[in-house]
């Protein structure tokens, strides 16, 4: 690997050059009070057998979000090496302490992994794992896929998806070929990368990355996983990571290609109250449109505070709790691209 002299006092119990499946962690040292010479346990395999792309496979990047968790373990427990080709790098609890907790950031340090690469070696708990992943994982491999999904405080539209937007139309048509076979109904384009986001991380080392949103709302939806479980693995398919797959495959069905600007295409609570959507996912809106009222019943006959869209689009995801305060998302957009 391209990193592999880079400092880390992460040790990974596996072989990451060996053919065939591995499973296993990587040991993360962490000295408290119940354990002075303790590591945290990151669950990764690995399934490789001769020539081909390396695809590193993750979930758990935030702990409340279940769907790619089971995903991924299922690729650990059900793909035969005989059927791959390349390297299959797999982790389903991508920031371990926040998804043994079930909470968005680690309850260790309060990291929130997805906002931490490239990360730092000799740094917190969730720096260190972001060090790795990026510099050690990422590294050599051609391409990234991170399933998300709204996690406890969103719900998306369905199966949803968000890549960089190349700003170039023959590599937008060829990310978008790479996008379809996953069978999510929208795929969005970030229009401003966020250079501490997983997408970001893999550009850095030479991969295409890819994020799910499968659903949300922490609980996991039969009909969004078994959509996005087919979805992988066509995607592998695609890649050339799969010689086969394991099973029967239905086509994917036709997926939107969108844009999404920060500033236009996200909208906010303006006031702290009781959050009352207005429209629903999969919704049109318009820039000036009322889309929420935030209700502030401790102050008897105060008229709700109305949000306004800041910008055209169909609603992507929608907040799930009600009681918010000012500058919680509410919804985030997704503008239509012709073509």
């Amino acid at each position: 690997m391209a990193a592999a002299s880079r400092g880390t006092p992460v040790h990974c119990e596996i072989d990451l050059a060996q053919e065939g499946s591995q499973r296993g962690y990587l040991r993360l040292p962490h000295s408290v009070h119940r354990s002075a010479y303790g590591w945290i346990p990151i669950p990764v395999a690995s399934i490789r057998r001769g020539h081909g792309p390396r695809v590193l496979v993750m979930a758990g990047n935030h702990g409340d979000e279940f769907e790619g968790q089971i995903i991924v373990s299922r690729l650990i427990r059900e793909l035969d090496p005989a059927i791959v080709s390349g390297q299959l790098v797999l982790l389903p609890m991508a920031n371990f302490p926040a998804a043994q907790a079930g909470n968005r950031v680690s309850p260790i340090d309060a990291g929130n992994l997805n906002r931490s690469f490239p990360g730092d070696p000799a740094g917190s708990p969730t720096a260190v794992i972001a060090d790795y992943i990026e510099h050690h994982l990422m590294a050599g491999s051609d391409y990234v896929l991170d399933l998300h999904s709204g996690g406890s405080s969103l719900l998306y539209d369905g199966a949803c998806l968000m890549a960089l937007d190349p700003h170039d139309d023959a590599r937008r048509v060829a990310l978008r070929a790479l996008m379809a076979p996953l069978g999510a109904r929208h795929g969005c384009l970030l229009q401003k990368p966020n250079p501490v986001s997983s997408t970001s991380a893999a550009r850095r080392q030479g991969a295409l990355g890819i994020v799910a949103e499968l659903g949300g709302a922490g609980m996991v939806s039969r009909p969004i996983l078994a959509t996005a479980w087919q979805g992988v693995l066509r995607f592998l398919l695609q890649v050339g990571a799969l010689r086969a797959a394991p099973e029967p495959l239905p086509a994917a069905p036709p997926m939107q290609l969108r844009r999404i600007d920060a500033l236009r295409h996200h909208v906010y609570a303006t006031d702290r109250g009781i959050f009352e959507p207005l429209v629903d996912p999969g919704d049109a809106v318009r820039a000036g449109q009322p889309v929420a009222r935030l209700h502030q019943p401790d102050t008897p006959g105060r008229e709700p505070v109305t949000v306004m869209s800041p910008g055209d689009g169909d609603v992507v995801c929608r907040r799930v709790p009600a009681l918010s305060e000012r500058g919680d998302c509410l919804f985030q957009l997704g503008e239509a691209v012709d073509g």
